[in-house]
């Protein structure tokens, strides 16, 4: 927002210059749903949206000096003051009394970028805010203050005014450090020549960074230096008037009534302790907190109580909100819908829109089991297999009977069978060992066995996936077959096993390999010819007549 600082126009006498503009200014929460702000009557709020002033757009109309702001003379110390032509001259709103351009911008550039208050700028805002906020008005004179109820009341704010003017406030004075030494509020170092911020309330010793000058309470920095002192801190008046005097929350004036009320920690004047929403007064009234602001027993209802979704009418303060989906009942109507008991500190389930004890709901509404038909309850365990489902108890062997739970079942046509009975009736055994063959096991002319057992009779080699022949319906390796039972080449006097088709040749109890029966001089093979004798050896018709 640009501004321009022109006169300020003139106004009745008064002690401090407060040129604070809030009349239909925009609200920072609720945007264009507040069409601006106006007071209440004496709610420190707008009547259309009831957020608090200071968060309303607010600003200073013209150039803030902030002396004419405390009501200060100017003749207390003019070197601690800068003109509002000096000021502007440098490019900012405020400006550390008593520095060169060049130490002016050295001061800016140790302060945070957003509160730099540079014209024009967010800086400007913080400002403006700032002031608002850290030296309210109604702090600063009797004219601003609305509740002040008669001399006494006032006499006291003159007092209070008065010590803390003397006492506790003064502005701060920006200098090059003496020496080295360190900050009084961050402990860090401050070297010889940089600027630093001296409170003279606290000491010429005590010495802050710039950025370091801030209020112990709100922590932000205090604004034109402006501070009070209590108790080794620095505060900002707004704060510190609270540490003297209780401020009430519903107009933001400090209390200086002898009799005021305490609710919800907080001191209101007795008259501001009222409905948020009509303004009733709550004193030794019955009233509920909501969202920090308290209401009458009928405006809650209005505004807050939730309808019963069993018979309608609202949920008073003064009963139960049981509630369950964006769905509310009287403690007393919280009944399921089947067989009317009460719900409370019970288990209970929801379906079309209506609640029931778990009984009436398993009963109506769960699944069941295939084996008893009972339904499934909350907490029980369900079994399913093959689209059916069972209860835990119900889930059992065919055979046995007993539960298989979680243990491994083998099925068997529309049946279940739990491993032992399995083996014990149905699974086939080795002709060898006699044990339940489980896995990897072979048949042999229509006998299971084992892998393992089925080896030669004679050497016990395993003959799963090797050539073997058998022997008087056992098995045999084809070297035990060759060694114990088969007939021998007359040439190689190795054993004729047949074993893979091999050929072989006979004639006269005399057996040779194919490969074997070839002419004893010549070598040729005599396979498909005729041969001669010679002894025990055959020949070819050709050596046989040589």
């Amino acid at each position: 927002m640009n501004k321009i600082y022109g006169t300020v126009p003139k106004k009745p006498k008064v002690d401090i210059v407060v040129n604070e503009v809030d009349h239909n200014q925009p609200c920072l929460n609720c945007g264009d749903h507040c069409p601006g702000y106006v007071a209440h009557d004496w709610r420190n709020i707008c009547i259309h949206c009831k957020c608090l002033r200071e968060e309303h757009d607010i600003f200073n109309e013209n150039f803030v000096n902030i002396r004419d702001r405390l009501g200060w003379k100017r003749d207390d110390g003019p070197e601690k003051s800068v003109s509002k032509e000096k000021t502007l001259s440098e490019g900012y709103t405020w400006v550390p009394a008593n520095l060169s351009s060049k130490k002016i911008r050295e001061y800016m550039d140790q302060l945070p970028n957003h509160k730099v208050p540079k014209v024009d700028s967010d800086g400007e805002r913080y400002r403006d805010i700032q002031v608002i906020k850290q030296l309210p008005k109604q702090d600063l004179s009797d004219l601003y203050c609305r509740f002040l109820d008669g001399d006494v009341e006032k006499k006291e704010f003159m007092i209070f005014r008065e010590l803390r003017d003397q006492v506790a406030m003064g502005i701060g004075l920006v200098k090059e450090c003496p020496q080295d030494t360190t900050c009084y509020n961050c402990k860090g170092e401050l070297d010889e020549g940089e600027l630093s911020v001296v409170a003279s309330k606290v000491g010429p010793d005590a010495l802050w960074h710039p950025a370091c000058f801030t209020c112990h309470k709100c922590e932000e920095l205090l604004v034109d230096l402006v501070y009070c002192h209590h108790a080794k801190h620095l505060y900002c008046e707004r704060h510190y008037a609270e540490l003297i005097r209780p401020r009430c929350p519903g107009c933001d004036e400090l209390i200086f009534s002898a009799e005021y009320t305490k609710a919800m920690e907080e001191n209101y004047h007795k008259e501001h302790l009222a409905c948020h929403n009509c303004d009733k007064q709550l004193v030794a009234c019955r009233y509920i907190v909501k969202e920090e602001h308290p209401y009458c027993i009928p405006c809650y209802q209005q505004l807050f109580a939730h309808n019963c979704d069993e018979c309608g009418k609202p949920i008073g303060p003064d009963f139960k909100d049981l509630s369950y989906k964006d769905r509310h009942w009287h403690e007393f109507c919280f009944k399921c819908c089947g067989c009317q008991k009460s719900l409370v500190d019970q288990p209970f389930a929801s379906k079309n829109d209506k609640i029931y004890c778990s009984d009436c709901h398993d009963n109506n509404f769960a699944a069941r089991c295939d084996g008893c038909g009972e339904p499934f309850r909350g907490g029980m365990k369900k079994f399913e297999y093959k689209g059916k489902q069972w209860h835990d108890w119900c889930f059992v062997c065919s055979e046995c009977n007993q539960p298989i739970g979680n243990k491994s079942f083998i099925p068997r046509d529309e049946r279940v069978i739990c491993v032992p009975c399995y083996e014990s009736k149905y699974a086939q055994r080795c002709s060898k060992c006699g044990d339940v063959i489980n896995k990897g096991g072979i048949s042999y002319k229509n006998t299971p066995w084992h892998r393992e057992c089925f080896t030669c009779t004679n050497c016990n080699k395993q003959l799963a996936g090797e050539k073997f022949t058998s022997k008087e319906e056992h098995p045999y390796c084809g070297d035990c077959y060759g060694e114990l039972f088969a007939k021998r080449c007359c040439r190689c006097t190795k054993p004729i096993t047949g074993i893979g088709g091999t050929k072989f040749i006979s004639f006269e109890e005399r057996h040779w390999h194919s490969d074997c029966f070839n002419c004893y001089k010549c070598d040729a093979s005599m396979v498909g010819r005729g041969f001669l004798m010679n002894g025990e050896d055959i020949v070819c018709p050709e050596c046989g007549r040589s």
